[in-house]
């Protein structure tokens, strides 16, 4: 069965600083969307597509994406302000992206398989990647998201949003909780409410870091929600149309089933700039066990 992996390389990298998808983080100028695409090759995907911004193709396409087109088929989407549903415009101030559910959604013409859809600034793990593709081709008709431990997850430079699951006994998606300023505290964590007050959390909790498995059902369901949601949200600044958002609805509503895949892989992110000596010597370290050669692409 054909898979496909979807990156989602639209993002602004405002609290980075720059264009953060494509810093080199490994030892031969290998960036974190490198690691993701050569787990997704050896997890048995087989298509490319990348969501970028039409500003940043040329030098995207130059600086990554070209290296890829002999090993994979690769296509590309543009998410972009404007494009919307009819009867909708952007507001006059608007600069923010729409997000994770509208990047999504710009890839329902050249998705018609099974696929995985991920952040191009985060670095999963070879595991991760192995689930979600067993999941894809199992033929099941549930969407998937990979759940990482969150203790693993936080940065030591600052504040993370984080998506906190609720999941069954029998491992499926409950709920999922957008939790934003979320940092260590100790050997747990602690996270501040809309309201100003701190909340403890333990460090185990299972979050989302945007590791999706889909159908393509997905795209009529994203849809639907994005025309109530700028029906609701259209003429603010910076409302965002969330992917977590889509979900909770989507298995609240018992339109769908969502299996969560626990993993413990070791998880990096370019969060902010400060983050980067980090993932490079994470990366190092994961080298040296084994798990990826020295040049990726040799």
């Amino acid at each position: 069965m054909k898979q496909t992996l979807l990156v989602l390389a639209a993002g602004m990298g405002s609290r980075y600083g720059g264009l953060k998808q494509i810093d080199p983080v490994g030892p031969n100028g290998e960036t974190i969307i490198d690691y993701s695409i050569y787990d997704a090759l050896r997890a048995g995907f087989d298509k490319l597509v990348f969501v970028i911004r039409g500003d940043i193709a040329e030098m995207f396409k130059e600086t990554v994406g070209r290296r890829f087109e002999q090993r994979i088929a690769v296509e590309y989407v543009f998410q972009e302000l404007d494009k919307l549903p009819a009867g909708f415009t952007v507001p006059p101030n608007r600069q923010k992206p729409w997000g994770t559910g509208h990047a999504i959604l710009m890839a329902a013409e050249v998705i018609r398989e099974p696929f995985a859809a991920i952040n191009a600034d985060d670095f999963y793990g070879m595991n991760s990647f192995r689930l979600l593709g067993e999941q894809l081709r199992s033929g099941s008709g549930d969407y998937a998201m990979v759940g990482f431990v969150l203790g693993n997850t936080l940065s030591d430079f600052g504040s993370v949003a984080r998506g906190v699951c609720q999941v069954t006994a029998e491992g499926y998606l409950k709920s999922v909780t957008e939790l934003t300023k979320i940092e260590r505290d100790g050997k747990a964590a602690k996270y501040t409410d809309a309201a100003g007050a701190v909340r403890p959390l333990t460090g185990e909790e299972i979050v989302s870091l945007n590791m999706w498995g889909f159908t393509p059902t997905i795209f009529d369901h994203l849809r639907r929600q994005i025309t109530e949601f700028l029906k609701q949200q259209g003429r603010e600044e910076k409302s965002e149309f969330y992917i977590p958002t889509v979900a909770n609805h989507l298995v609240a509503s018992g339109q769908v089933q969502l299996k969560v895949l626990r993993t413990t892989d070791p998880w990096f992110g370019v969060t902010y700039r400060e983050d980067r000596p980090i993932v490079i010597e994470g990366i190092r370290r994961l080298i040296a066990r084994g798990d990826y050669p020295e040049k990726l692409w040799s």
